[in-house]
């Protein structure tokens, strides 16, 4: 298939697909004469880098999943282990971010405290 019907298989657009080739996430598609040609191996894994970009994958990370895997099937044990990395990294952001609310609930408890003992509220 041609670049723009992958593009819309895939839910990416054509410049899309264009710059995933030229950073290695896409390996380079088969050429007839000028027009690129795509299988659906590569709409699977423009898919599953679209996906992985909705949920908080950055293109570097995505990059590092596929670079060693230059051919067109996702190597799904590596996305998987990326999956689980990617899950640990936002519970700790979680909890980092629970910690705050926390501590800025106890903040502005100790200003409502301190606006209620000053003197000058009374005159």
């Amino acid at each position: 298939m041609y670049i723009s019907e992958a593009a819309e298989r895939s839910g990416t657009t054509v410049k899309t697909i264009r710059h995933y080739e030229a950073i290695g996430l896409l390996a380079p598609a088969q050429r007839k004469g000028n027009y690129r040609l795509y299988d659906l191996q590569s709409v699977e894994r423009l898919r599953f880098i679209k996906c992985a970009k909705a949920l908080g994958f950055r293109l570097r990370e995505l990059q590092e999943i596929f670079a060693p895997h230059r051919g067109k099937t996702i190597p799904w044990a590596v996305a998987r282990q990326a999956i689980e990395d990617k899950k640990r990294e936002i519970s700790e952001q979680l909890a980092t971010l629970s910690r705050q609310h926390a501590q800025l609930v106890a903040f502005e408890l100790t200003l409502e405290d301190a606006e209620e003992d000053c003197p000058l509220q009374n005159l």
